[in-house]
Order: structure tokens, then sequence, then C-alpha cells
């Protein structure tokens, strides 16, 4: 049985990293002493919904943790630094820190290290969030003890909502464009003006009548969506704001 620690200090481990060319040993003492930390663990780097949610939420929603009194958020994993170093920059996870759990003492530590022999992995952390303050953890988020790979509560906005369920969490944006058009030109200026980071997705003659008409209902280009919503083109953005 998985064990809430909530209440206890995290284990005193050393993590063996790699910077640059160099090895650099880091105690947990660097990494929670006077900070408030967010740490998310997972069963391993590269892996499906590791790379496709759980580590892209919370470096998407990091500068929210931030406004919020959070002063680093933690990815744990048991890998080598240098499996997590690649990982860091196939996701372009410049707001992470990542933490290689090698040898998974700190995962042991925290009672997480569970078998994953059926797929080859060895031992793995069980996926879980934590919010520590000053080395002693406040809250933890576990997933349930189900078959396959449960990801249900230790996701980004789980812990935000814990944090400030009021916070103001950044804008979802998509811009479908395609290249050389000056109404895609102006819509990303806009967004640019309003301070919205966007998602622009370009796309060629031969399949942006169907891929816009699939998505929009329409045919022209831009096409931009906003939180889910359909806004429209370039013009159609220009009133959206003005409203």
């Amino acid at each position: 049985m998985l064990q809430n620690r909530e209440g206890q200090r995290v284990p005193n481990v050393i993590f063996h990293t790699r910077v640059g060319n160099d090895w650099k040993d880091i105690s947990t003492g660097e990494l929670f002493k006077g900070k408030t930390v967010v740490v998310f663990s997972l069963p391993g780097a590269f892996t499906p919904t590791c790379s496709s949610t759980h580590l892209p939420r919370y470096n998407e929603l990091a500068p929210t943790f931030a406004a919020n009194g959070v002063d680093s958020i933690l990815c744990v994993s048991v890998n080598d630094t240098f499996v997590m170093n690649e990982w860091a920059k196939d996701q372009e996870a410049q707001n992470i820190t990542m933490v290689p759990d090698g040898n998974g003492d700190f995962t042991e530590g925290m009672g997480m290290l569970v078998d994953k022999l059926d797929l080859g992995f060895g031992r793995r952390s069980w996926r879980y969030s934590m919010l520590v303050k000053d080395g002693v953890i406040e809250k933890m988020f576990i997933e349930p003890q189900e078959p396959g790979d449960p990801f249900k509560v230790s996701d980004a906005d789980t812990m935000l909502d814990y944090i400030n369920k009021d916070a103001k969490k950044p804008d979802q944006v998509v811009v479908f464009s395609k290249v050389g058009c000056p109404h895609c030109a102006r819509a990303k200026a806009l967004l640019e003006d309003k301070g919205l980071a966007y998602v622009d997705v370009p796309l060629d003659n031969k399949i942006r009548g169907k891929v816009l008409g699939a998505v929009s209902g329409k045919m022209t280009a831009p096409q931009v969506f906003i939180n889910g919503q359909l806004i429209g083109s370039a013009d159609e953005l220009e009133t959206y704001f003005k409203a």
C-alpha cells in the first residue's frame, strides 16, 4: 500500500546530475530548504503520458505557479541524468528542474518505488505529485493503485487548484495559418499585442481546405481558437478583442 506522507520531511539524498560536461551532486537540502516546491514524479522519461501531458502541462503552468508562491517545480523519475537532460531538451521544458533519481533512493524513501517488471522497466516511481514547504510535505496527490498507469490526480491543474482555485491560467491559443498570408500575420500581431502566447499551425495548400473545414467549418486562413472557442479570422479576432 502506498503511503501518504503529508507532514513528513522529504528523504535526504544526493542526486547525481550532469551540467554540460561536468558532474554536479545536488542534495535535497539545496532543492527544498527555505523554498516552496512542487514535485511531480512519474514512471519514466519519454514515456507516452509523461511526455504528452504530465510534463508539458507543468511546464506550461510554471509562470502561474510562480505567481502563486511556488519557487520551483521538480520532475523526479528513476532515470539517469543523461536521459533526463535529453528529455528536457526534447520537451523544451525550460521551466522545470529535472531530478534524476537513477538509483531510486529518493523514490524508495518516499515509499513510491514499485515494480514495473512486466514492462521491462525494473523498479520505477509510482505517479504522484506533492507540495513541499521548507522540506516538509504539505500535500500529496497519489494516483490510485489500479492496473496500468493511472493519471487522474497528479496533474498540474489539480495541484494549482489546490494552491489557489482562483488562479488565472494561461489561455490556450492556436492559429491555423498559411505561409505568406498577410491576414495570418495580422492575427498573430494582434495576439502578441495582447500578450497571448500561441501555437502556430501552418498548413500547405494540399490539406489546408480540408483541415480548416473539418475543425472550423471555414476554408480560409487564418482560423484562431482560444480556449477551445473558434474566434475565426483576423477581422473576427479584432472584433473579439474589442468586445
